[in-house]
């Protein structure tokens, strides 16, 4: 029986390749995040047994369940292949709230919506009682829309000055969230925006701050994410089809 869903990545990744060709890069050097905000955990398990390996989720609850039932059922398939598989990581992508970063900071490899010093602070408190170092994203408004969260980029630097007193955090990177519009290239003045960010916060050499990761691109344009700078991409609906 034919996999929708294999079939769509595939097809998903055809589109990154192309992007990234346009933008002389390779695909090898984006990472794609399959979002499974409000899948089920055989659609999941179906997109990993399609080669995904990088897993997004909006919710921390939600993450938290999904996460234990698709682990242990991974490390069983691990046991019954020749050879352990390749680990699963599971990104948060959606907004943390400091009630549930006890729980987010165990579960979640890299946290891309961190938007305020409160919130860095509470990671670090949560992390260091567990004996973590745990990496984050700054998400950035660049867009400047009242709907989204994000820190205004003028705030950016700022905050990045304050980081090395907290030794249970590592920032590595920027996210954004651009506008939904129905012409994809109108989205580009956001990437490059988080794009010249970057550059200009590489330059600064904050101490405890990389920007290994933009993370910027959903599936109605990634392409021009890619063709901007992005690295790491959350894709879900060009992968699991609309939620219902």
């Amino acid at each position: 029986m034919t996999s929708v869903i294999k079939d769509n990545l595939a097809r998903v990744r055809e589109r990154m390749a192309q992007a990234a060709e346009r933008a002389g890069r390779t695909l090898s050097e984006i990472t794609l995040v399959a979002v499974t905000k409000q899948k089920t955990v055989a659609e999941v398990q179906e997109a990993i047994l399609a080669g995904v390996r990088e897993l997004g989720e909006n919710r921390v609850q939600e993450g938290v369940k999904k996460a234990a039932w698709i682990n242990d059922w991974w490390a069983k398939e691990g046991r019954a292949a020749a050879g352990a598989p390749e680990t699963l990581r599971w990104h948060l992508i959606g907004h943390l709230q400091t009630n549930k970063v006890k729980y987010a900071v165990e579960v979640f490899q890299l946290i891309h919506s961190v938007d305020s010093l409160h919130l860095l602070a509470e990671i670090d408190r949560r992390a260091g009682g567990k004996d973590l170092i745990v990496p984050v994203l700054l998400e950035v408004n660049v867009s400047g829309e009242a709907t989204k969260a994000g820190l205004p980029p003028a705030e950016v630097l700022p905050l990045l000055e304050k980081v090395a007193q907290f030794e249970h955090i590592r920032v590595e990177g920027l996210m954004t969230v651009a506008p939904l519009v129905a012409d994809p290239e109108e989205t580009r003045p956001v990437f490059r925006g988080l794009w010249q960010l970057a550059e200009r916060i590489k330059g600064e050499g904050f101490p405890g701050v990389t920007m290994t990761y933009l993370s910027m691109g959903m599936s109605n344009d990634f392409e021009v994410a890619i063709e901007e700078g992005a690295n790491l991409v959350r894709i879900g609906t060009a992968i699991f089809g609309p939620r219902q």
